[in-house]
């Protein structure tokens, strides 16, 4: 009996028998990459009334009730930067809007300070488009089911700074790209300190 072997593209083999044999095919080897890593992970709680706060805060229990869990993993593969956020307990059947943003968790919303760009807009809040979009911010917007779970994905082509990037925050609406309110999503609703 006579075998050929013949490779298709690098990536999958054929073995064909000459006797009436059959075609079998190997799988496709699968891609190696750096697994998503979980960053932090919490049920939100009311801000402290002093000292240290929650690692994730509700400034609104309507919209994102007390015990709503927050989670964000992320990954660095091939110059590139993935961010996961997953949230459950929220309203269902809900838009929300979420970026990583600069500072930890305050007890006021807007304490977390302005969204992480990796080319930094010298004005600040940044609305310009050229700087607020997500290809220089890491926008994590989400429509929850009707369970209230969601999640949202950002990938860019870019890697945070050390010390930077320091918490998640989830807002009252989708991120708007329209001129002159680049990256605006309505209130901050909530905030999850995660240094990535």
């Amino acid at each position: 009996m006579r075998t050929s072997v013949a490779v298709l593209f690098g990536s999958v083999l054929f073995l064909t028998a000459c006797s009436g044999g059959t075609n079998t095919a190997a799988p496709a080897p699968t891609p190696t990459s750096a697994p998503v890593t979980p960053v932090a992970e919490t049920a939100v709680a009311e801000p402290a009334a002093s000292g240290d706060q929650p690692k994730g805060i509700t400034y609104d229990a309507k919209r994102i009730p007390v015990g709503a869990k927050l989670a964000v993993a992320s990954k660095v593969a091939d110059g590139q930067t993935t961010v996961e956020l997953t949230v459950s307990g929220l309203l269902p059947n809900t838009k929300y809007g979420s970026h990583v943003h600069t500072k930890p968790c305050g007890a006021k919303p807007a304490d977390s300070g302005p969204h992480y760009q990796n080319e930094k807009d010298p004005v600040s809040p940044s609305v310009d488009e050229k700087y607020a979009n997500a290809s220089n911010e890491i926008w994590l917007d989400f429509i929850t089911d009707d369970k209230g779970a969601g999640k949202g994905t950002a990938t860019v082509k870019w890697q945070f700074r050390k010390g930077e990037a320091n918490a998640v925050i989830v807002h009252a609406a989708h991120t708007s790209t329209e001129h002159g309110k680049a990256g605006t999503a309505g209130d901050r609703l909530a905030c999850l300190t995660a240094q990535f």
